[in-house]
């Protein structure tokens, strides 16, 4: 009878599985660049003097600048060292249709700079979102005027000066008074009448590694309101120039609902600033268990991001390294403390020999469960005649949740574009085509933008956009909980994570085959808490701070369809 018993299970596992694969195997991401217009190759200046900044690679960003209800691309780029050069970002507006216009020069985005990264907010709380581009040099801080134009506002805010190697940044409201600051990750101290020769074989010059340039800061500016920051960096305790910055992530690392974060650094150990509420940080890596690995060594940290993957209640963190080092999964054990899970899992095992740039959490297949992206990609264009397994261009890593806990690697099966070998760098995920599930962005270094459609996804989601009013207007740092039957899941709305990008400021939460959500609870920054019931799967919703649905938008709808009726909900500490 137990062999019966045990036959008949293992044979339901077998059924299981084969569901799940098929399930997986119906999603495809396909590459639909050119197709949608966009055109755009990354200038990195390099000429062969191997100068550090060309091995960065453009940030990239999905943002709704004219708030049509569709994510238009923002594409960053470098420049070449001579004066005068002519490359600059690129704004693709989205047409609904599948496809994008180019309307840089009409935006007003038309501005040399060596960029590298991106953070998208609204920082003045009109309504629109604004942008924060990081640079080699001077960064710039773009204000959307709310008709299709950005203007230039750095020096009239107060953050002219000092030129930086600036890399990623988020916005976050770190003192909670309903104003959007921005913290900024600096690499290293680098001029081209600085640069230092490096070699891997002895005889030619090749790029090299930070360990050769002294740190530098990350910097926080705090929003004085009226449009203008001050440098709040060494009276909040962030202050540290041995860092070498190159992603952020907030999160609520302890849950205490006040914003943290997490720094990834380059050869020196991972920082975690936990929010002391009374604007300062204190630095707690090492005694949680992130600084290093576990053997205790500072990693080549890239990008960063953070989510409850487990439905824990709790986020845990991952990190993108170099290769031969293994990306981190950092599982958060509560009382602020981590255990690294990479080296006992398929994360670990997968990543070893990548150079993971950009990682983040999404649902890619909407079954509720966050799963994994890495941006894969080596700086050194000769690194194979040194280290024979380690490529150059190389696959992107996608790993589906098990929902146990363990993550898989499907990059085989969901179609061609994840798994070509590509000098990947900055990603960023989006609904472009207003169909519920989520899209692809990834740049390359000195190469194409690809853009790549979620197609096949048969689970179904609900959207959340925020409206703040006591919070700021984007509701960044608001934590929602969503319940459809017995699973529930939580998501706060952030800025930054990966590596130089930005994803849409909209929660996707997939809902497997639940038709409707139960109960939608919405913790903002300010302390409101809202709460929705039988909120219907298929659709974007917009929730104003307070008590209402501003907006009800099924998946597929037309951008001018009108608004939904506005319905009270219920709210309340």
């Amino acid at each position: 009878m137990n062999k019966r018993i045990g036959k008949i299970l293992a044979a339901s596992i077998l059924v299981c599985a084969a569901f799940v694969a098929t399930a997986q195997a119906q999603i495809t991401f396909k590459d639909i660049t050119q197709q949608a217009g966009i055109h755009f190759t990354h200038t990195n200046g390099a000429t062969g003097k191997k100068y550090l900044p060309e091995t960065m690679g453009p940030g990239c960003a999905f943002l709704d600048y004219d708030n049509d209800g569709y994510p238009d691309v923002l594409l960053i780029n470098g420049k070449t060292w001579a004066p005068g050069s002519s490359s600059t970002m690129k704004l693709y507006h989205n047409n609904h249709n599948g496809t994008f216009t180019d309307v840089t020069a009409k935006a007003g985005l038309s501005v040399p700079m060596f960029g590298l990264g991106v953070a998208v907010g609204d920082y003045d709380n009109d309504g629109y979102d604004d942008l924060f581009v990081t640079a080699l040099g001077q960064s710039h801080l773009f204000h959307n005027n709310g008709n299709g134009t950005f203007t230039d506002v750095t020096k009239q805010a107060g953050m002219l000066g000092p030129n930086e190697f600036s890399t990623s940044a988020a916005w976050v409201d770190y003192d909670k008074d309903g104003k959007l600051d921005l913290v900024v990750a600096n690499y290293v101290q680098w001029t081209p009448e600085t640069d230092i020769y490096c070699t891997l074989d002895g005889s030619k010059k090749s790029y090299c590694t930070p360990e050769a340039y002294k740190g530098a800061s990350v910097r926080l500016w705090h929003n004085l309101g009226g449009g203008k920051f001050e440098d709040a960096t060494a009276k909040s305790g962030l202050f540290d120039s041995t860092s070498k910055s190159l992603g952020i992530a907030v999160a609520d690392v302890n849950g205490d609902g006040w914003p943290d974060l997490i720094v990834a650094n380059d050869t020196q150990p991972n920082k975690l600033y936990v929010n002391q509420k009374n604007g300062k940080f204190q630095e707690s890596a090492v005694s949680a268990g992130i600084a290093f690995s576990e053997d205790g060594v500072a990693r080549a940290g890239m990008g960063v991001d953070a989510a409850d993957y487990d439905r824990s209640g709790k986020p845990s963190i991952i990190i993108g390294n170099f290769s031969n080092q293994m990306m981190a999964l950092y599982h958060n054990e509560g009382n602020t403390l981590f255990v690294d899970e990479a080296p006992r899992s398929e994360v670990g095992r997968k990543s070893l020999l990548t150079l993971g740039f950009a990682c983040f959490f999404f649902d890619y297949d909407l079954d509720g469960w966050p799963d994994i992206f890495v941006a894969n990609g080596h700086i050194e264009p000769e690194i194979e005649k040194i280290q024979k397994r380690v490529k150059y261009s190389q696959p992107s890593h996608l790993f589906h949740n098990q929902g146990n806990g363990q993550f898989t690697e499907v990059t085989g099966q969901v179609g061609t574009a994840l798994g070509t070998p590509k000098v990947a760098r900055s990603a960023a995920y989006a609904d472009i085509d207003n169909d519920g599930d989520l899209d692809l962005l990834i740049t390359t270094n000195g190469g194409p933008a690809m853009l790549l459609r979620n197609d096949g996804a048969t689970n179904k989601s609900l959207r959340i956009k925020l409206d703040g009013t006591r919070s700021n207007r984007d509701g960044i740092g608001a934590v929602v909980t969503v319940r459809a039957g017995n699973d529930k899941q939580a998501q706060m709305l952030r800025s930054g994570s990966g590596y130089l990008s930005a994803s849409e400021l909209v929660l996707t939460f997939g809902l497997g085959q639940h038709a409707t959500a139960d109960e939608v609870q919405i913790t903002w920054p300010s302390g409101q808490v809202d709460h929705l019931a039988g909120v219907a799967a298929g659709q974007t919703v917009v929730v104003k701070e307070g008590g209402l649905v501003e907006q009800k938008r099924p998946y597929g709808a037309s951008a001018a369809a009108p608004k939904a009726a506005r319905a009270k909900i219920k709210g309340g500490k």
